[in-house]
Protein backbone atom coordinates (compact mmCIF):
# COMPACT_ATOMS: atom_id res chain seq x y z
CA UNK A 1 0.00 0.00 0.00
CA UNK A 2 1.33 3.56 -0.81
CA UNK A 3 1.79 6.07 1.47
CA UNK A 4 0.31 9.29 0.74
CA UNK A 5 3.01 12.02 0.39
CA UNK A 6 2.90 14.81 2.99
CA UNK A 7 2.12 18.22 1.84
CA UNK A 8 4.66 20.46 2.92
CA UNK A 9 3.31 24.12 4.01
CA UNK A 10 4.27 27.25 1.01
CA UNK A 11 6.87 29.39 2.02
CA UNK A 12 6.52 32.96 1.77
CA UNK A 13 3.89 35.16 2.82
CA UNK A 14 0.33 34.44 2.31
CA UNK A 15 -1.71 34.89 -1.10
CA UNK A 16 -4.35 37.39 0.77
CA UNK A 17 -1.56 39.65 1.03
CA UNK A 18 -0.59 40.29 -2.43
CA UNK A 19 -3.91 41.02 -3.09
CA UNK A 20 -4.14 43.69 -0.15
CA UNK A 21 -0.32 45.07 -1.62
CA UNK A 22 -1.65 45.53 -4.82
CA UNK A 23 -4.56 47.23 -3.20
CA UNK A 24 -2.71 49.72 -1.50
CA UNK A 25 -0.36 50.26 -4.71
CA UNK A 26 -3.51 51.25 -6.40
CA UNK A 27 -4.58 53.86 -3.86
CA UNK A 28 -0.85 54.91 -3.55
CA UNK A 29 -1.05 55.86 -6.84
CA UNK A 30 -4.12 57.24 -6.85
CA UNK A 31 -3.15 60.01 -4.71
CA UNK A 32 0.31 60.93 -6.15
CA UNK A 33 -1.63 61.08 -9.56
CA UNK A 34 -4.25 63.63 -7.61
CA UNK A 35 -1.07 65.59 -6.08
CA UNK A 36 0.42 65.56 -9.61
CA UNK A 37 -2.74 67.32 -11.05
CA UNK A 38 -2.83 70.30 -7.98
CA UNK A 39 -0.71 72.74 -8.05
CA UNK A 40 0.19 74.92 -4.55
CA UNK A 41 0.55 78.76 -4.76
CA UNK A 42 3.13 79.58 -2.29
CA UNK A 43 2.48 82.93 -2.40
CA UNK A 44 -1.44 83.04 -2.28
CA UNK A 45 -0.61 80.43 0.82
CA UNK A 46 1.46 82.96 2.60
CA UNK A 47 -0.72 85.66 2.04
CA UNK A 48 -3.93 83.67 2.74
CA UNK A 49 -2.20 82.53 6.49
CA UNK A 50 -0.99 86.35 6.84
CA UNK A 51 -4.48 87.62 6.62
CA UNK A 52 -5.85 85.41 9.09
CA UNK A 53 -3.04 86.78 11.03
CA UNK A 54 -4.20 90.15 10.29
CA UNK A 55 -8.00 90.02 10.67
CA UNK A 56 -9.71 92.16 12.52
CA UNK A 57 -13.14 91.05 15.15
CA UNK A 58 -15.54 92.20 12.84
CA UNK A 59 -13.58 91.12 9.31
CA UNK A 60 -15.69 88.25 7.86
CA UNK A 61 -13.87 88.01 4.50
CA UNK A 62 -9.90 87.66 5.24
CA UNK A 63 -7.94 89.65 2.28
CA UNK A 64 -5.91 87.46 -0.17
CA UNK A 65 -3.74 90.40 -0.42
CA UNK A 66 -1.26 91.33 1.84
CA UNK A 67 -1.37 94.75 3.89
CA UNK A 68 0.49 97.05 6.05
CA UNK A 69 -1.53 97.30 9.13
CA UNK A 70 1.12 99.52 11.32
CA UNK A 71 -1.17 102.87 10.52
CA UNK A 72 -4.67 101.19 10.71
CA UNK A 73 -5.24 101.41 14.62
CA UNK A 74 -4.09 105.00 14.05
CA UNK A 75 -6.51 105.39 11.93
CA UNK A 76 -9.30 103.35 13.52
CA UNK A 77 -8.50 105.63 16.60
CA UNK A 78 -8.78 108.67 14.97
CA UNK A 79 -11.76 107.35 13.41
CA UNK A 80 -13.44 106.82 16.64
CA UNK A 81 -12.28 109.88 18.47
CA UNK A 82 -14.29 112.63 15.30
CA UNK A 83 -16.79 110.28 15.27
CA UNK A 84 -17.23 111.01 19.26
CA UNK A 85 -16.91 114.47 18.93
CA UNK A 86 -19.49 114.73 16.05
CA UNK A 87 -21.81 112.93 18.18
CA UNK A 88 -20.75 115.38 20.83
CA UNK A 89 -21.65 118.25 18.91
CA UNK A 90 -24.88 116.90 17.78
CA UNK A 91 -26.15 115.84 21.82
CA UNK A 92 -25.01 119.62 22.47
CA UNK A 93 -27.27 120.99 19.65
CA UNK A 94 -30.15 118.42 20.49
CA UNK A 95 -29.79 119.76 24.44
CA UNK A 96 -29.74 123.30 22.74
CA UNK A 97 -32.75 122.52 20.76
CA UNK A 98 -34.65 120.83 23.93
CA UNK A 99 -33.77 124.21 26.54
CA UNK A 100 -35.67 126.04 23.87
CA UNK A 101 -38.14 123.71 22.98
CA UNK A 102 -39.11 124.20 27.21
CA UNK A 103 -39.30 127.39 26.91
CA UNK A 104 -41.16 127.90 23.84
CA UNK A 105 -43.80 125.67 25.13
CA UNK A 106 -43.55 127.33 29.39
CA UNK A 107 -42.36 123.74 30.69
CA UNK A 108 -39.47 125.13 32.53
CA UNK A 109 -42.13 124.96 35.81
CA UNK A 110 -42.93 121.42 35.10
CA UNK A 111 -39.30 120.15 33.33
CA UNK A 112 -35.25 120.23 33.48
CA UNK A 113 -32.96 119.42 30.67
CA UNK A 114 -29.45 118.87 31.40
CA UNK A 115 -26.96 116.77 30.13
CA UNK A 116 -24.63 113.96 31.23
CA UNK A 117 -22.77 110.82 29.76
CA UNK A 118 -25.95 108.92 29.28
CA UNK A 119 -27.70 112.29 26.91
CA UNK A 120 -30.12 115.00 27.35
CA UNK A 121 -31.85 114.08 30.66
CA UNK A 122 -35.27 115.35 31.44
CA UNK A 123 -36.59 115.32 34.94
CA UNK A 124 -40.06 115.45 35.74
CA UNK A 125 -41.22 115.94 39.35
CA UNK A 126 -43.90 113.62 40.38
CA UNK A 127 -46.09 116.50 42.15
CA UNK A 128 -46.97 117.52 38.39
CA UNK A 129 -47.91 113.86 36.65
CA UNK A 130 -49.32 111.40 39.43
CA UNK A 131 -50.99 111.46 42.65
CA UNK A 132 -48.64 110.14 45.92
CA UNK A 133 -48.43 106.53 45.77
CA UNK A 134 -50.27 106.50 42.20
CA UNK A 135 -48.79 105.56 38.75
CA UNK A 136 -52.06 106.63 36.86
CA UNK A 137 -50.82 109.87 34.75
CA UNK A 138 -52.67 113.15 35.78
CA UNK A 139 -54.59 115.00 33.08
CA UNK A 140 -52.79 117.78 34.00
CA UNK A 141 -49.15 116.41 32.61
CA UNK A 142 -50.69 114.75 29.70
CA UNK A 143 -50.41 118.37 27.60
CA UNK A 144 -46.90 118.96 28.40
CA UNK A 145 -46.69 115.65 28.16
CA UNK A 146 -48.18 115.23 24.83
CA UNK A 147 -45.03 118.21 23.99
CA UNK A 148 -42.65 116.24 25.06
CA UNK A 149 -43.66 113.20 23.01
CA UNK A 150 -43.92 115.52 19.49
CA UNK A 151 -40.38 116.17 20.59
CA UNK A 152 -39.83 112.20 20.60
CA UNK A 153 -41.15 112.00 17.26
CA UNK A 154 -38.57 114.44 15.92
CA UNK A 155 -35.66 112.46 16.96
CA UNK A 156 -34.04 108.81 15.92
CA UNK A 157 -32.51 108.28 19.55
CA UNK A 158 -33.36 105.65 21.77
CA UNK A 159 -34.86 107.02 24.82
CA UNK A 160 -34.96 105.69 28.92
CA UNK A 161 -37.69 106.19 31.28
CA UNK A 162 -36.99 106.12 34.84
CA UNK A 163 -38.83 105.92 38.01
CA UNK A 164 -37.98 107.30 41.12
CA UNK A 165 -39.50 107.37 44.76
CA UNK A 166 -38.27 108.48 48.08
CA UNK A 167 -37.55 106.45 50.95
CA UNK A 168 -41.05 106.55 52.75
CA UNK A 169 -42.41 102.65 52.71
CA UNK A 170 -44.98 101.73 50.33
CA UNK A 171 -47.29 98.52 50.83
CA UNK A 172 -50.42 98.16 48.44
CA UNK A 173 -52.19 95.38 46.54
CA UNK A 174 -51.19 96.85 43.54
CA UNK A 175 -47.44 98.38 44.56
CA UNK A 176 -45.73 96.18 47.45
CA UNK A 177 -43.00 98.43 47.33
CA UNK A 178 -41.31 101.24 45.92
CA UNK A 179 -39.84 99.01 43.45
CA UNK A 180 -43.09 98.25 41.78
CA UNK A 181 -44.57 101.69 42.02
CA UNK A 182 -41.61 103.55 40.16
CA UNK A 183 -41.34 100.81 37.42
CA UNK A 184 -45.67 101.19 36.80
CA UNK A 185 -44.90 105.05 36.70
CA UNK A 186 -41.73 104.81 33.86
CA UNK A 187 -44.01 102.36 32.10
CA UNK A 188 -46.76 104.81 32.26
CA UNK A 189 -45.90 107.67 30.47
CA UNK A 190 -43.92 105.61 28.07
CA UNK A 191 -47.55 104.24 26.98
CA UNK A 192 -48.54 107.72 26.51
CA UNK A 193 -46.18 108.61 24.30
CA UNK A 194 -46.68 105.55 22.34
CA UNK A 195 -50.29 106.03 22.43
CA UNK A 196 -50.41 109.21 21.18
CA UNK A 197 -47.68 110.06 18.98
CA UNK A 198 -46.38 108.34 16.08
CA UNK A 199 -43.36 106.22 17.58
CA UNK A 200 -42.28 103.13 17.69
CA UNK A 201 -42.07 101.08 21.75
CA UNK A 202 -39.13 99.36 20.62
CA UNK A 203 -37.50 102.98 21.54
CA UNK A 204 -38.30 102.83 25.11
CA UNK A 205 -36.64 101.69 27.51
CA UNK A 206 -38.90 101.51 31.59
CA UNK A 207 -36.82 101.23 34.39
CA UNK A 208 -37.82 101.72 38.31
CA UNK A 209 -35.28 102.95 40.59
CA UNK A 210 -37.36 102.73 44.21
CA UNK A 211 -35.54 104.70 46.56
CA UNK A 212 -31.80 103.82 45.30
CA UNK A 213 -30.84 106.54 43.67
CA UNK A 214 -32.00 109.92 45.89
CA UNK A 215 -30.93 113.27 44.10
CA UNK A 216 -30.88 114.72 47.76
CA UNK A 217 -30.91 113.18 51.67
CA UNK A 218 -35.09 112.37 52.06
CA UNK A 219 -34.52 114.99 55.37
CA UNK A 220 -37.46 116.57 55.03
CA UNK A 221 -40.47 117.40 53.09
CA UNK A 222 -38.86 119.29 49.79
CA UNK A 223 -36.88 116.96 49.54
CA UNK A 224 -38.65 113.80 49.84
CA UNK A 225 -40.78 115.88 46.91
CA UNK A 226 -37.39 116.20 44.70
CA UNK A 227 -36.80 112.58 44.89
CA UNK A 228 -40.08 111.62 43.75
CA UNK A 229 -39.69 112.07 39.93
CA UNK A 230 -39.64 110.45 36.55
CA UNK A 231 -36.45 111.39 34.37
CA UNK A 232 -36.77 110.72 30.73
CA UNK A 233 -33.23 110.63 28.94
CA UNK A 234 -32.39 110.86 25.06
CA UNK A 235 -29.99 108.83 24.93
CA UNK A 236 -26.60 108.92 23.52
CA UNK A 237 -25.77 106.85 20.65
CA UNK A 238 -22.01 106.64 22.07
CA UNK A 239 -23.27 105.81 25.84
CA UNK A 240 -22.49 102.34 27.03
CA UNK A 241 -24.18 102.01 30.59
CA UNK A 242 -22.08 99.79 32.47
CA UNK A 243 -24.57 96.75 34.60
CA UNK A 244 -23.55 97.22 38.41
CA UNK A 245 -24.84 94.72 40.59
Amino acid sequence: MLKRRKQEPERGAPKWMITYSDLMTLILVFFIMLFSMSAIDNQKFQAMADSFNQRQIFEFMPSMVEFDSSGSEANDAEYTEEFEDDQEVKMDELLQEVQEFIEKNQLYEHISATRDDRGVVLVLQERLTFESGEASLLDDAKPFLEKVGTLIEAIPNMIKVEGHTDNRPIATHRYPSNWELSGARASSVIRYFVENNEVEANRFLATGYGDTRPVVSNTNEENLQMNRRVVIIISDPTFEEEETF
